[in-house]
């Protein structure tokens, strides 16, 4: 349960005005259909977290415990530093998204996976997969639960979400949980 939860909210937190989270709304403006975006979002989300838990998941049998450790330890805290650089959605992400036969849900699909490769919230999975490597299911349950937290009420509320949410705050908090796994896991604290 606790992969769950740190999971969860890790990425929730660290999706808060990151590009993914502006396509949502991108998406949202654009086609005033918010099932088929948030379905769209539920299924991108859980293939790239699948493969990045599973990733993480094969890294943890690679490496050995103790460099593991090191490696983990400063990946969060890289993770942390990371989320304090402001994230935006790149002008040909938004000016182009995809039509046609696709639709919506297959335009979100898409859009949503490939902007999610590379991603912060993708490399957290990798790394909370690999701190947990017993758990990498309920990673990935909880990695794709954040996203939805994050994404489906920008959807959903669109430009007003967006607007009020105390982005600086909430990108400080979630460095803050980053730095704290970071410094457990050089510790080996937990283990």
């Amino acid at each position: 349960m606790e992969s769950f939860l740190v999971s969860t909210g890790i990425v929730a937190l660290a999706e808060m005005g990151d590009k993914t989270q502006l396509l949502s709304l991108v998406l949202a403006a654009r086609y005033r259909k918010p099932v088929p975006i948030i379905l769209g979002i539920l299924i991108a989300t859980l293939v790239n977290h699948g493969f990045a838990g599973a990733l993480g998941g094969w890294i943890t049998h690679v490496l050995g415990a103790n460099l593991l450790r090191w490696i983990l330890g400063l990946g969060f805290i890289a993770m942390a530093a990371w989320m304090l650089i402001p994230d935006k959605l790149d002008d040909a992400e938004q000016a182009r998204p995809v039509k046609g036969a696709l639709g919506i849900l297959g335009t979100t699909i898409v859009a949503f996976f490939f902007a999610e490769m590379g991603d912060k919230t993708q490399i957290a999975t990798v790394a909370l997969a690999a701190r947990f490597p017993t758990e990498v299911i309920a990673v990935v349950a909880g990695t794709t639960f954040g996203m939805m937290l994050a994404n489906a009420p920008a959807v959903l509320l669109g430009d007003k979400f967006a607007n009020k949410m105390p982005i600086a705050l909430v990108h400080k908090i979630a460095a803050a949980i980053f730095l704290v796994l970071g410094l457990l896991a050089l510790f080996n604290v937990g283990r």
